[in-house]
């Protein structure tokens, strides 16, 4: 590669990388190994949006629908969606904790003792609904990390769900049902092997998300505890590791990071306008968006609305390789409406309207209007 490497360079191998050409809705989960998930539908969920740009015909819960048959789990990784099943064994198994949003606390010997019931329980149903285990155990109400109150029985599944006794066998309606899960393969044998698992967790981010500007790789890498709290204190090391064996480079006083078997390409983006979830890997890391855009996005569906600058979910608006606006898309009476906003002024390109009706043509199909 001739000349300097610029950021110019590094924003078109961020969204060339990311968005490669669509393939079944199996190989590109394993491609990705993580899918973020989001339970806010508007005009579908996160996972789905994500989803659509890499998967052939993809429409608005296909994931749910063919859950089953994917070979897949749901589970925390730096956060919490879809992760396969190689990833979901790296992280297992888990010391017993609480769920992340709640501190990851240790749990206490009455919360093993009523675990351990309700494990039994789930055994001798097979897959079981949160409200057929709340009907047989009554277990009323704890007040949960949003200082709230939640029905106990779906905060002990999930922490359940995080200890890896259960897994998420299906979903009704957006609700998991859950199942007894076979026992975990053993602990890493010693130092050695801890370190390799580490490493692999910590490289399934980086080709997520890469290439990663040193801030954000150290922000990933930090997550990982919600992955695997029982190596928490080991992830300052892993992260070095990583930065010793992964390829890097300085540019304009920043240094980035993407994998050591991957050049940066210098080829010219596609003529190609696309709406991208909140949580797409293309903009997930806010502190590479403010370097790659020049702007600052927020997700703002928690914002109150008088503060609220974009709108209740803002999608980042790609053209070619640059996000110049943002759209907010709906269902309205069954058809579809959008709002289109920029941070200049649109682009006068004649192919920029051709290639935004055509987002929005897939839109349609993707949610079946």
């Amino acid at each position: 590669m001739g000349g300097p490497m610029t950021l110019d360079d590094l924003r078109r191998f961020a969204v060339a990388r990311s968005l490669f050409p669509p393939t079944t809705l199996k190989r590109a989960v394993q491609k990705m190994g993580f899918v973020q998930a989001d339970p806010i539908r508007a005009p579908a969920r996160a996972q789905d949006l994500t989803l659509r740009h890499r998967v052939k015909g993809y429409r608005a819960g296909d994931l749910e629908r063919r859950y089953e048959r994917l070979g897949i789990e749901e589970d925390f990784f730096v956060t919490y969606g879809f992760v396969t099943r190689e990833l979901h064994a790296l992280m297992h198994p888990r010391s017993e904790r609480g769920v992340p949003a709640g501190g990851c606390a240790p749990i206490s010997a009455q919360q093993r003792k009523r675990q351990e019931q309700l494990l039994a329980f789930v055994r001798e149903r097979g897959d079981v609904h949160p409200r057929e285990v709340d009907d047989h155990f009554s277990h009323g109400t704890v007040t949960n990390y949003w200082g709230g109150s939640s029905n106990a029985t779906t905060h002990m599944l999930d922490a359940m769900h995080y200890r890896g006794l259960l897994r998420v066998a299906r979903r009704d309606r957006g609700i998991r049902v859950y199942t007894a899960h076979d026992p975990h393969g053993p602990e890493p044998a010693d130092a050695a092997d801890r370190h390799e698992r580490l490493d692999a967790l910590v490289d399934v981010v980086v080709r997520l998300y890469a290439p990663l500007p040193r801030r954000s790789l150290s922000f990933f890498v930090r997550r990982l505890r919600y992955a695997v709290p029982q190596w928490h204190g080991e992830l300052t090391a892993a992260l070095q590791r990583a930065k010793a064996r992964l390829a890097h480079a300085r540019v304009d006083g920043v240094d980035w990071y993407w994998p050591a078997d991957e050049d940066v390409q210098r080829e010219s983006p596609d003529d190609a306008v696309r709406l991208l979830a909140p949580f797409d890997p293309i903009v997930r890391d806010r502190d590479r968006f403010e370097l790659f855009w020049n702007w600052v996005y927020r997700f703002e569906a928690y914002t109150p609305i008088k503060k609220r600058q974009r709108g209740y979910y803002a999608q980042p608006l790609l053209w070619r390789d640059r996000v110049i606006g943002w759209g907010e898309v709906s269902v309205v009476d069954g058809e579809l409406s959008s709002d289109i906003g920029f941070i200049k002024s649109p682009p006068r390109d004649r192919a920029f309207k051709r290639e935004l009706e055509a987002e929005l043509d897939r839109m349609r199909v993707f949610l079946n209007l």
